[in-house]
C-alpha cells in the first residue's frame, strides 16, 4: 500500500517542495532510495549522497533547503531524523496485518495472573502467578514475566525477555555457596521497550525498578535490586550489576558494565565497552575503555600502565629532591 506525500503532510505536517499527489511505495536509506521511495538526511556530512540520491522525495533540515531543492522534491522539518521516526510509525499503521487473537493459544497464564484486556500476549509466553500486565502492553513470543512482576501500559518486551528470574545472591559457607532467596519483584512502568533475551532479575527484599520510558535493547542484562530512571537507554550487551542505582535521560553505548551499589546521577553519557567502577554524580559524557591497537603495541602500553604508581612515586620523589637542592 503507497502513501501520496500529501498524506504524510497531513498526518505529520512539515513543508513539502514537490507534488503531493507523488505516491511513496517504500522507505529507504539515501544512496539505495529510487524514484518510489522518501529518504532523509540527518546529517550535513551526508550531503553528497543526497545530491546523489534517486529517492523521489527526501526529509531535510532548513539548513538542506537549497541543496534540497536542486534535486527534487522534499520535506523540510527542523529534525528530519525525528520526523522519519514518526514516519515510520505512520506507515507501520497503514500496513498492519489484520488483527489476530490476543491472546495465543499456547500461552500459559496463571489464573492470579492479572492481564488488560488490551494488551497482546505472543506464543509460548509464561505469565506467573500474581503478576500484572497493563494496558496496550505487547509481549511478542517467549516472553516469561515471574511471579508478582508488574509491566507498566504501552510496553513492548521482544521475544525471549525474561523479567523476575532470581537475582545472583549467595552467601558463602564452608568452601560452598548457601542461596539466598530472593524475594522482591521486578515493577517496569509505562512505554517501556525491552529487547530480545534481556533479563531483569527480581530483587533480594525490595524490587527492581524500570521507571517510564526506559529503552534497553537485545541482551542485556539487570541485575536484582537495580532501579533505572525515566527515559534512559542501553544498548546491547550492557550489564549492570545488583543495587546500581542509574538516573534519567542517560545513555549507554554497547556492552558498557556497571559495577553493583553505585549511583549514576541523570544526564550521565556512557561510551561502549566502558565499565562504571565508581559512582557519578555529574552529568557529562564517560569513557573507560583502553584504545585498541596492534597486539604487540598494545602489550608495552599495558605493562606501561601498570608502572604509573611507582613512576609517579620517583617523580614526587625526584621534585621534592630538586625543590631541597634549590633551597641550599
Amino acid at each position: 500500500m503507497a502513501l501520496r506525500l500529501g498524506a504524510i503532510i497531513e498526518a505529520l505536517g512539515g513543508d513539502l517542495q514537490g507534488d503531493p499527489g507523488l505516491s511513496i511505495e517504500r522507505l529507504a536509506p539515501l544512496a539505495t532510495a529510487g524514484g518510489d521511495a522518501i529518504a532523509f538526511l540527518s546529517h550535513p556530512k551526508y550531503q553528497k549522497e543526497l545530491a546523489a540520491s534517486g529517492a523521489a522525495c527526501v526529509i531535510v533540515a532548513p539548513a538542506m533547503h537549497d541543496a534540497a531543492a536542486a534535486r527534487g522534491a522534499f520535506i523540510e522539518t527542523p529534525d528530519p531524523y525525528l520526523y522519519f521516526a514518526r514516519l515510520t510509525q505512520l506507515w507501520k499503521k497503514a500496513h498492519a496485518r489484520p488483527e489476530t487473537a490476543r491472546i495465543h493459544p499456547s500461552a500459559v497464564i496463571d489464573p492470579e495472573a492479572v492481564v488488560d484486556p488490551s494488551a497482546r500476549i505472543g506464543a509460548l509466553c509464561v505469565i506467573e502467578r500474581g503478576a500484572r500486565i497493563g494496558a496496550d502492553t505487547v509481549l511478542k513470543s517467549r516472553v516469561t514475566v515471574s511471579e508478582d512482576c508488574i509491566i507498566g501500559a504501552r510496553c513492548l518486551l521482544h521475544p525471549g525477555v525474561v523479567i523476575g528470574a532470581d537475582g545472583f545472591g549467595l552467601a558463602p559457607h564452608e568452601g560452598a555457596w548457601v542461596k539466598i532467596e530472593q524475594l522482591g519483584a521486578v515493577r517496569i512502568g509505562d512505554d517501556v521497550e525491552i529487547g530480545a533475551n534481556t533479563c531483569i532479575d527480581r530483587g533480594a527484599l525490595e524490587d527492581t525498578v524500570i521507571e517510564d520510558g526506559v529503552k534497553l535493547d537485545n541482551l542485556i542484562q539487570i541485575g536484582h535490586n537495580v532501579r533505572i530512571g525515566k527515559h534512559t537507554a542501553m544498548a546491547g550487551c550492557t550489564a549492570v550489576a545488583g543495587s546500581a542505582t542509574i538516573g534519567a535521560h542517560c545513555t549507554f553505548g554497547g556492552r558498557a558494565g556497571v559495577l553493583g551499589h553505585l549511583t549514576i546521577a541523570d544526564h550521565v553519557n556512557i561510551s561502549s565497552t566502558s565499565l562504571v567502577t565508581r559512582s557519578i554524580h555529574k552529568p557529562g559524557l564517560y569513557t573507560g575503555v583502553f584504545p585498541i591497537d596492534d597486539n604487540a603495541t598494545w602489550e608495552k602500553n599495558a605493562a606501561t600502565l601498570k608502572q604509573l604508581h611507582s613512576l609517579r612515586e620517583r617523580l614526587k620523589a625526584l621534585e621534592k629532591m630538586t625543590m631541597q637542592d634549590k633551597k641550599s
